[in-house]
């Protein structure tokens, strides 16, 4: 095991470029993809000084050397002067181009890779090495999305709690939460949606979480700004808050519900638009939850409103809620797998959903989204972990290896592999036994997103 490396305490005017710094009170609470990353930029200085807070841990030892310190320094400072002076210049026709995160954005974890036997050849220990250290990224990069995805959880749950007698409160809650969400996902280039081995929370923030980081990955893919993608998060958050106040057996639709017991069912969204109106939201968000079972045939509730009459907020979310429902469902016993989602949806619900934003999102998902177990095209069975939204034909995946185990194997990437594809997908309870242990696919898939380019620096460190 790596020693811990120091942290020591600085004023935040002190920073400076090349500084790696660690920022306390969890993700949400500022717009940087991680909370220990090393400075490179003039602008992130001006965003750190920005948050408020006095003083941040940093890490000498993950910094820069003094030398590399004050060239930055001066580097950043004449790029500062520069884009003043060109602010001020009439002439000027551009402001200067801010340089991205590099890949210094990872903490260093200990390496813990495959046991280490003595091995003389220095080309096969180099190898071994390389691979311990992308293990223990890999591991860093899933264990940094559940420790998000669980902050997140958390705090729409408060939301929730607060519906009934703070209603004010909650809505500045899930605005907080969608802002944060929604400023990571605009500052990004490439969004990876990632199945999350372990979930925090109940099953109805679960559902929001899933609802909400799926919906907004589709506004950014329709190019939405960012005040519609804050409507949409918040929509997509609390489509379901009618359902608070109903008994818990009525907070599902069940097929042998009585026609008393259906209706009763269906009017959990005229409840909720109730609680969107005591919250305060904003007419696009409570159009979300007005509208989140309406379909585009007209054949939805309360108001059996078409598409030309439905937000497009509300078209994305009433899909995307549908999506979550099959994969997972108040019954587990009824769950689909992802595949068989996409696939249900696609051969169902091109009626009953618009078709632009279905066929958006199959492509953004993939046909086989992450939670998916599929056989691959040399015969290995594998599960589906994450995407690329942008590229989700070649999903990364684990694979089943009898004679690694299972906290060692590497995540394969089918992209970087253009021999090897998916030749098709299966259910966990059709594949081999040794398979389904080793693979493990929940019993409740859960998603999350993490900013696409810092696993690729990951990878390349």
């Amino acid at each position: 095991m790596k020693p811990v490396l120091p942290h020591d305490v600085i004023d935040v005017q002190a920073l400076r470029v090349g500084m790696f710094v660690h920022l306390e009170g969890g993700w949400m609470s500022h717009p940087f993809p991680l909370s220990s990353f090393r400075i490179v930029s003039a602008e992130q200085l001006a965003t750190i000084r920005s948050l408020g807070v006095p003083r941040v841990r940093w890490s000498p030892t993950q910094s820069d050397s003094a030398d590399a310190l004050d060239d930055a320094s001066e580097r950043a400072s004449a790029a500062a002067r520069s884009t003043t002076e060109a602010a001020n210049d009439p002439a000027a026709s551009a402001p200067a181009e801010v340089e991205r995160e590099g890949p210094d954005t990872i903490p260093d974890l200990p390496a813990e890779g495959p046991a280490a036997d003595v091995c003389h050849d220095p080309a096969e220990r180099r190898g071994r090495a390389a691979e311990a250290e992308r293990l223990a990224r890999q591991r860093a990069a899933q264990q940094l999305c559940e420790r998000q995805y669980g902050e997140a959880a958390r705090d729409c749950k408060k939301a929730f709690d607060a519906v009934i007698f703070r209603p004010q409160e909650a809505r500045q809650q899930a605005e907080k939460l969608s802002n944060a969400i929604v400023a990571k996902m605009i500052g990004a280039h490439d969004v990876c949606v990632r199945m999350l081995g372990e979930t925090v929370g109940d099953k109805a923030s679960m559902h929001a979480m899933n609802v909400a980081v799926i919906s907004l990955l589709m506004g950014r893919c329709f190019g939405f700004s960012p005040e519609e993608m804050q409507e949409l998060g918040m929509g997509a958050m609390l489509h379901d808050i009618g359902k608070i106040e109903m008994p818990a057996r009525l907070r599902h639709r069940e097929d042998n519900f009585s026609p008393s017991e259906l209706r009763a069912y269906q009017e959990h969204v005229e409840l909720g638009v109730v609680q969107a109106r005591r919250m305060g939201l904003s007419a696009g968000a409570a159009s979300v939850v007005a509208q989140h079972h309406e379909h585009a045939d007209g054949s939805g509730f309360p108001a059996a409103l078409n598409s030309d009459r439905m937000t497009m907020a509300a078209r994305i979310v009433a899909l995307v809620d549908r999506y979550d429902n099959l994969c997972n469902p108040h019954l587990p016993a009824r769950a689909l797998t992802p595949h068989e989602s996409i696939s249900l949806l696609f051969a169902q619900g091109r009626s009953k959903y618009d078709t632009s934003i279905l066929g958006a999102f199959i492509k953004m998902m993939g046909v086989y989204p992450p939670g998916s177990t599929v056989q691959l095209t040399d015969d290995r069975y594998a599960m589906v972990v994450a995407i690329n939204s942008s590229r989700p034909i070649k999903p990364s995946v684990l694979v089943y290896d009898a004679d690694v185990p299972r906290e060692q194997t590497l995540v394969l990437d089918l992209e970087r592999s253009p021999a090897l594809g998916i030749r098709r997908s299966i259910r966990p309870a059709h594949l081999p036994p040794a398979a389904l242990d080793y693979l493990a696919p929940a019993p409740r898939v859960a998603y999350f997103f993490e900013i696409a380019r810092v696993e690729e620096a990951m990878e390349a460190a």
